[in-house]
C-alpha cells in the first residue's frame, strides 16, 4: 500500500519472502543497520519488526529487548540525525489488563510481561529520539499469511475434532490490512508534521470479542466459506485453566476514537474483516 508514496524497499532478518525487492538485514547490528539506512536514505522508515513471542520473551528477554526496544532505538536515532520520519508499532500488552473501559492513549501503562515491557521501551525510545515520529498501538493482528490465531485455529481445526479456547481475555482482533490501511491515512493527513515530539495513536478493528468468540467466528465463517469442511467441538476455559509463561492482559480494548477524529478513518467491524481475509486464504489455496 505504500507503494504509491514511492519506492518501498522491504528489509527483513532472512530473505525467504517472495516480496520483490527484498532486502536482508541484521536487524540486530546497528553498524550494519545504519549502513543499509545511509546507503538507502530513506524519507520514512516503518518499523513493523517485534519479538512476539510472548511466551518464549519470559525467557529470552535479551532478544526481546533487543528487538522491541534496542532496533526501534537504532532506527529513530538515525531518523532524527537525517531528517527523516519514522511509523512504529506497539501493543495492548504496554497496558495491565485490569481496566473496565478502552484504554486511551493518555491512560496510564504498566506491563506485566517481558514481552510488554520491551514493547513500552521501544515505544519511549522512539519517542526520545526526536524525529517526527507516529506510534501505532494495536491488539491481536491477524492475516493470511505467516504465525497468527487465525491461521492457527485453522490447523487445528483439521486435525482436533476437540478445542479448549480462553473466554475471559477481551481484546479486538485486528486485520493487518486495515492496520495498513489506518496507517496510510495517518500519513494522508499529515500526522507526521510537526511531530517530532512523537505522536501516539490507537488503531484496532471494531468489536471486542474473547479468544473464545473468536474462534467460534473463524470456525462459522470458514464452513460457509467452505475453508472447512467439519467444525470442533469448541470448550470455553478459564486463563487459570490453561497457564502461560507470560500473563496476560485480561481486558486489553483500545480506544480508537482519537484516530478516527484526526484522519477519518474508520474500524472495520470483526466480522467483514475476518470474512475478507478468511476469503484471501480460500483464494490462495
Amino acid at each position: 500500500m505504500l507503494s504509491s508514496m514511492g519506492e518501498v524497499i522491504p528489509v527483513d532478518l532472512n530473505a525467504v519472502s517472495d516480496l520483490p525487492g527484498l532486502v536482508q538485514a541484521d536487524l540486530g547490528e546497528a553498524g550494519a543497520l545504519h549502513a543499509l539506512l545511509d546507503q538507502h536514505r530513506p524519507r520514512l522508515i516503518v518499523n513493523a519488526a517485534a519479538y512476539t513471542a510472548v511466551d518464549r520473551a519470559e525467557q529470552d528477554n535479551a532478544t526481546a529487548e533487543l528487538i522491541n526496544a534496542r532496533l526501534p532505538s537504532w532506527l529513530a536515532r538515525w531518523a532524527a540525525s537525517n531528517g527523516t520520519s519514522m511509523i512504529h508499532y506497539s501493543t495492548d500488552y504496554v497496558f495491565n489488563g485490569r481496566g473496565e473501559r478502552p484504554y486511551l492513549e493518555t491512560d496510564a501503562t504498566g506491563p506485566e510481561s517481558i514481552y510488554g515491557s520491551t514493547k513500552l521501551a521501544g515505544e519511549i525510545a522512539v519517542r526520545e529520539a526526536g524525529c517526527p515520529s507516529l506510534t501505532l498501538r494495536t491488539s491481536w493482528v491477524y492475516s493470511s499469511h505467516g504465525h497468527n490465531f487465525v491461521l492457527s485455529m485453522l490447523g487445528l481445526a483439521k486435525t482436533r475434532p476437540e478445542l479448549s479456547i480462553v473466554d475471559d481475555q477481551i481484546g479486538c482482533p485486528t486485520w493487518a490490512k486495515n492496520l495498513a490501511l489506518a496507517t496510510l491515512a495517518c500519513i494522508n493527513r499529515g500526522l507526521l508534521e510537526g511531530a517530532e515530539g512523537g505522536r501516539l495513536l490507537h488503531y484496532c478493528d471494531a468489536g471486542p470479542v474473547s479468544w473464545f468468540e473468536f474462534a467460534e467466528l473463524i470456525f462459522e465463517i470458514s464452513l460457509e466459506l467452505g475453508l472447512l469442511t467439519e467444525k470442533p467441538v469448541v470448550s470455553a476455559i478459564k486463563s487459570s485453566e490453561y497457564p502461560q509463561a507470560a500473563t496476560r492482559p485480561m481486558y486489553s480494548v483500545l480506544d480508537t476514537s482519537a484516530l478516527q477524529s484526526l484522519t477519518g478513518f474508520e474500524p472495520q467491524r470483526l466480522r467483514h474483516a475476518l470474512s475478507a481475509c478468511l476469503e484471501e486464504i480460500l483464494h490462495a489455496k
